[in-house]
């Protein structure tokens, strides 16, 4: 069977390297010659159409598409070089290639070069991978029905998407145990996914020649350098339709019929098709989408109801009844919220915005910040669940990230000359001097650290808009007619709010646009040694931008705006110039609301036209001239070539979007109840936008393994603990619930309405006589004499004038306590949850014990029976000892 030579076992890079004058010690090409493949003259009697997934023999299935153009420019001759080198490569790695010549493409410019690994090399590459395959069908009982399966019924999809195969027992694939599995056609066992994840680790360790005196492989750099346009495995068919052939299985398209369309959004996802097309790596996301948004449904309930309740007491909030008060608010004057420009106003025309402040600054504020404190908790340790069962439902379970990822990079292997032996493998490999490790990891600090400084500036820079426009948009407000009738609602904090938070999401934009191409710049100049390291750093730089990036201007508001103001007569400035800005008198827990708002509803917005029109429109006007053509002259490989492509950091994007959206239901929640509501509408959204978009617009990804959402676990926990922390300071110090809860505990002045004159009580007096030369407003027509300003300090006629009253220290210490207890009973009750929830539940740990004792059986079995037959042989080998032995591990395998 094997006819891949005494060196199959090794990998291209390897055989690259080996003795001199081999340049690919793989096998000869593979001839036809005596195979049952049929002859040109009955092909072309067949008029086979253009759009199948076969050679023109309609047998060999195509597992891999190269494309080039044959541009006659003055690299021309290299790159046909190149080609040959690398095709001849191929070929002598066991590949079968046929290409199609551009006469035969659309625009007649394009070479289709189309590969099919035949069955020598599926198995040969199967060992090096560890693929696992099926040795016996499974015989584990299933789980017990659910009861409330008949009340979910209208959200199943049919058994035959959701469950498209048996369920197998399975073993890592050896060549010399094929009798073993099951294996009923050679052409179907192993699945597309498996074929194309084999042919591009081949593709990626071809070698196609040597350039200034090093070794050059890889189809990547190919790509870079323009020898090839693009290197894609093929869809199935076309999405809309069946194909025509009835050895395709048209799993495209029933993925895009029960999946991709958004009116299948109420249904549950068919995963194990989306893993069985797409592979393990992108079946993961989906399942961790799908997940992540099934709980956000009990959040958003929860954040619903605070939000109602909110709704519901407006009209009892003591504080906005007496603001809007002619009596109380009407009369009171507060101080000019600028220098020289502003002027004096009463504090019944915020009437509105405190009314609405009411709305997500209310008791229920505390109860849902603790509650998603516990959610975050309750989500991450399910989830924990959920992912052990999807482990062991999809083979995983033995699957170590190490032993995948563990290969070196073929970027790697082509910049590091220097080699030094392994201690674990005992052979020489490449590796990168320590020297040269730091000096690429000082510069990629400093780049990160650059950029982060710049995000820091930036937002700066939109503090100094917010101080600089607030007295132009007073001014506007007041001299301005037709603008009068909405000044109650949009007032000029709230306007500056606006303006501000829209300025900074467009700044977050443009830097996003570019530090994404600078992370990758110096996250390739760093040479990470494997995939999961270049992942795994990735990830950390891109996080950490967008991190500042998107929560920096949330958290200003949060916590240092209105923090650090002074009083009149001796406010702090900004640069000794600009002044620093204030709360409006009903918190500043409305403005933190408005920037969460704008910001995450922007960001859903933006996502959503990213990811779903621009691919759209842009494979609409590829596509333009071959709507013309017949369909079946429209070939399957051209027909993929001209849809976009996923990438091999696609998923990381939408790992990335995901988590910076949680971030913002889990830091800032507290201000904001409805932000899990927005989430789960976005999220039922973007499942369906991103299996359409990945089902029809999108070239068929690489498939790839994974055991767990990776790196994005470990960001997740941590940030679960810090919205405890900032949850526990938006109430303390952003909401007003601390000092009105003081008031009414310790400084009420009537007894049967406690919270009776908390408005006046939280003002302060100051005396316009006091206000510096220079500062005080140009104008004062009514000639008052006082006004109020929010803060707790003495009056002009104290003792103490202007320092702190007693109270404020009540407050401090009182917000100070709120926050230790808060942290301390989230905190406990988070790590009690998580130590009664186990990460994997019982029955999976019984049916991974199960599986384990079957597969170990089955495989002693069959080696006793080889060992039979040996004997039986009269093989000298085959001593009578060893045949105990193997007896005797047997019953140690069922004894254990």
């Amino acid at each position: 069977m094997n006819r891949l030579g005494k060196k199959a076992n090794e990998t291209l890079i390897e055989m690259a390297l080996s003795a001199d004058g081999e340049e690919c010690n793989g096998p000869e090409t593979i001839s036809t010659a005596g195979s049952e493949i049929p002859s040109s003259s009955e092909i072309d009697k067949r008029h086979q159409s253009k759009d199948s997934i076969f050679f023109r023999d309609g047998v060999r299935r195509i597992d891999f598409v190269l494309s080039y153009v044959d541009d006659l420019n003055k690299e021309w001759e290299k790159k046909l070089e190149r080609r040959k080198e690398f095709e001849s490569n191929l070929q002598k790695a066991g590949l079968e290639l046929e290409t199609e010549d551009k006469k035969e493409s659309e625009d007649g410019k394009i070479f289709f070069v189309k590969i099919h690994a035949p069955w020598e090399v599926l198995i040969t590459y199967a060992e090096v991978l560890n693929i696992k395959v099926p040795i016996r069908e499974n015989d584990i009982p299933p789980m017990v029905e659910n009861p409330l399966d008949c009340v979910l019924f209208p959200l199943r999809l049919p058994e035959k998407v959701m469950h498209p195969e048996p369920d197998y027992f399975t073993a890592p694939f050896s060549k010399d145990k094929q009798e073993l599995y099951l294996i009923n056609d050679e052409s179907t066992f192993f699945s597309p996914s498996m074929r194309n994840r084999i042919v591009n680790y081949i593709l990626t360790r071809c070698p196609y020649g040597t350039e200034e005196g090093k070794k050059k492989f890889g189809i990547k750099r190919l790509l870079n350098n323009g020898t090839y346009t693009a290197a894609y495995p093929l869809h199935d068919c076309q999405y809309w339709k069946k194909a025509s052939d009835p050895n395709c299985d048209s799993e495209r398209y029933t993925l895009y019929m029960e999946w991709a369309r958004f009116l299948r959004f109420y249904k549950e996802q068919p995963l194990v098709l989306i893993r069985k097309y797409y592979g393990e790596k992108i079946g993961i996301y989906f399942a961790w989408l799908g997940f992540y948004t099934e709980m956000l449904f009990l959040a958003a309930v929860v954040g619903l109801i605070c939000f109602l309740y909110g709704l519901f007491t407006m009209d009892e909030n003591m504080s906005s009844k007496e603001i809007c008060d002619p009596a109380i608010g009407g009369e009171i004057i507060m101080c000019p919220l600028c220098d020289r420009d502003c002027e004096y106003w009463r504090l019944n025309t915020t009437c509105e915005s405190s009314q609405y402040s009411h709305l997500f600054d209310n008791v229920a504020t505390l109860f849902f910040a603790i509650f998603m404190g516990i959610w975050v908790t309750l989500f991450l340790e399910f989830w924990k669940r959920r992912q052990a069962r999807l482990k062991y439902e999809w083979d995983l379970v033995d699957f170590e990230e190490e032993q995948q990822q563990l290969q070196l990079r073929p970027e790697y292997e082509a910049k590091c000359t220097q080699k030094k032996k392994n201690p674990v493998t005992q052979e020489m490999e490449p590796y990168l001097p320590l020297t040269s490790q730091a000096v690429r990891f000082c510069i990629s600090g400093a780049t990160v650290l650059f950029w982060v400084s710049l995000i820091i500036a930036s937002m700066i820079a939109v503090i100094v808009y917010r101080l600089a426009v607030y007295a132009a948009f007073a001014s506007l407000m007041e001299n301005t007619q037709t603008l009068q009738p909405i000044s109650g609602v949009l007032t000029p904090q709230l306007a500056t709010s606006v303006t501000a938070s829209c300025l900074n999401f467009v700044i977050i934009m443009i830097l996003n646009f570019f530090y994404e191409r600078i992370a990758i710049w110096i996250t390739d100049m760093e040479i990470p040694r494997t995939h999961m390291e270049y992942e795994n750093r990735l990830t950390m730089k891109m996080f950490l931008f967008q991190f500042v990036n998107y929560y920096s201007s949330c958290f200003y508001v949060a916590f240092f705006k209105g923090k650090f103001v002074g009083y009149p007569g001796a406010y702090t400035y900004m640069f000794n110039r600009w002044r620093n800005e204030e709360c409006d008198p009903a918190g500043c827990l409305i403005e933190l609301t408005t920037q969460l708002t704008i910001v995450m509803a922007g960001k859903q917005i933006w996502g959503n036209i990213q990811e779903a029109i621009v691919p759209w429109i842009c494979n609409w006007w590829g596509r333009r001239k071959a709507r013309n053509n017949p369909e079946n002259l429209y070939s399957r490989w051209e027909q993929d070539h001209d849809l976009q492509t996923f990438g091999a950091l696609g998923l990381f994007y939408e790992y990335l979007e995901m988590v910076i959206q949680f971030g913002f239901i889990t830091l800032f929640v507290a201000s904001f109840p409805l932000a899990p509501l927005l989430a789960l509408m976005n999220n039922i959204l973007e499942i369906r936008v991103d299996s359409w978009k990945l089902t029809t617009q999108y070239r068929r990804p690489v498939a790839a393994k994974a055991h767990s959402i990776g790196v994005w676990q470990e960001i997740l926990n941590g940030m679960a603990i810090l919205s405890v922390v900032t949850n526990a300071f938006i109430v303390a110090f952003t909401s007003d619930m601390i000092p009105r809860l003081v008031y009414y505990y310790a400084y009420f002045e009537n007894e049967h309405s406690p919270m009776s004159g908390y408005i006046n009580n939280s003002l302060s007096v100051f005396l316009i006589s006091d206000f510096p030369k220079g500062n005080e407003p140009k104008e004062n027509p009514e000639n008052f004499v006082i006004c109020r300003y929010r803060d707790y300090r003495y009056p002009p006629d104290h003792e103490k004038k202007y320092t702190h009253t007693m109270q404020f220290w009540h407050i401090l210490a009182a917000k100070l306590a709120f926050i230790i207890i808060m942290e301390h009973v989230v905190f406990i009750v988070k790590f009690f949850v998580a130590w009664m929830i186990p990460d994997v539940p019982a029955d999976v740990k019984a049916k991974i014990k199960r599986e384990k004792y079957l597969t170990q059986k089955i495989l002693h079995e069959y080696e006793l029976e080889k060992l039979k037959e040996r004997l039986c042989q009269g093989d000298t080998r085959a001593t009578e000892k060893e045949f105990i032995a193997t007896e005797g591990r047997m019953e140690l395998s069922r004894a254990m």
